[in-house]
């Protein structure tokens, strides 16, 4: 049997990965717009009983090609530790061709260079990296703890390791008043990194959360689904970063939206062009989902 605590949250591409906690929820934890992992006291696992998961997966699945180590920030273990599960991961599950974990710069940042490329060559393939915004007024709003620069470097230092970067950011994290610098700063921000994924989700206001009240005393103004598109419109004119896999198509958008950077901004930009004409095109408020 497989142990997991609390809620499990992965990412979309993951979706068919077997699912290994080697964390509990998340070491940061802060961000104001995050209900995710509220409900978790942030620990590392002991190693035994991630093998014992390994372990009891192994009897129940003949073949597996993908493994996620969660929680919210598994990379914040020590390089010894990640070692340890990776090598067990390949000793348990040899046909394994991937392992995939949340990052974040502080994560990244602490190990060398050198670390990651050894934690590559056990097996590790993917690092999600969440930007949310490129503009640094926003990420010390939502409490975010790391500013963009912090998120770039962690970005570039992935990648020039080896690793596959995949990151995130979120249409209307600025509201009303920052939304044209939350675009361009986070293209900017995401042109610098270059990264091999962008995911681009839709704010979501969770109750519980510090965003939730802030909307609810009117201190932050959310987009509608219109600016929620020209916002998408003024990101796409600015970043450029050849060769990314672009995707605006989680549940929470509320148009979907796909393509290789830059080669694909045209027509998508097109895409928008006609959302914008039709409002029946977008995706309506109580289909939309985290």
């Amino acid at each position: 049997m497989i142990n997991y605590e609390g809620a499990v949250f992965r990412p979309p591409s993951e979706a068919r990965s077997l699912i290994i906690q080697a964390t509990i929820g998340c070491s940061h934890n802060k961000c104001t717009f995050c209900s995710m992992y509220k409900e978790k006291t942030f620990r590392a696992r002991d190693f035994s009983d991630v093998e014992k998961d390994l372990i009891s997966a192994r009897s129940m699945y003949s073949s597996i090609r993908r493994i996620f180590l969660a929680d919210g920030d598994a990379l914040i273990l020590s390089t010894e530790r990640l070692v340890q599960i990776l090598e067990s991961v390949r000793r348990i599950f040899p046909e394994c061709e991937r392992v995939g974990i949340y990052g974040t710069s502080r994560s990244i940042n602490l190990k060398s260079e050198q670390e990651l490329i050894h934690l590559r060559e056990l097996g590790l393939g993917i690092v999600y990296l969440g930007l949310e915004s490129g503009n640094d007024e926003i990420l010390r709003s939502i409490n975010k703890g790391e500013s963009s620069e912090d998120i770039v470097r962690a970005g570039k230092k992935a990648r020039k390791a080896g690793l596959l970067v995949s990151v995130t950011a979120i249409s209307g994290l600025g509201g009303q008043r920052l939304r044209t610098e939350h675009a361009k700063d986070t293209a900017k921000a995401l042109s610098l990194m270059n990264p091999d994924f962008i995911g681009f989700l839709s704010l979501m206001v969770e109750p519980g959360t510090q965003l939730w009240e802030e909307v609810s005393s009117g201190s932050f103004t959310l987009l509608t689904p219109q600016e929620i598109i020209e916002e998408m419109v003024i990101f796409l004119k600015n970043i450029d970063s050849p060769g990314t896999v672009f995707r605006s198509n989680h549940a929470s958008n509320y148009f979907s939206l796909y393509g290789n950077l830059n080669e694909d901004i045209p027509s998508m930009l097109g895409e928008l062009d006609e959302a914008m004409k039709d409002q029946d095109l977008l995706r309506h408020e109580f289909m939309r989902r985290l």
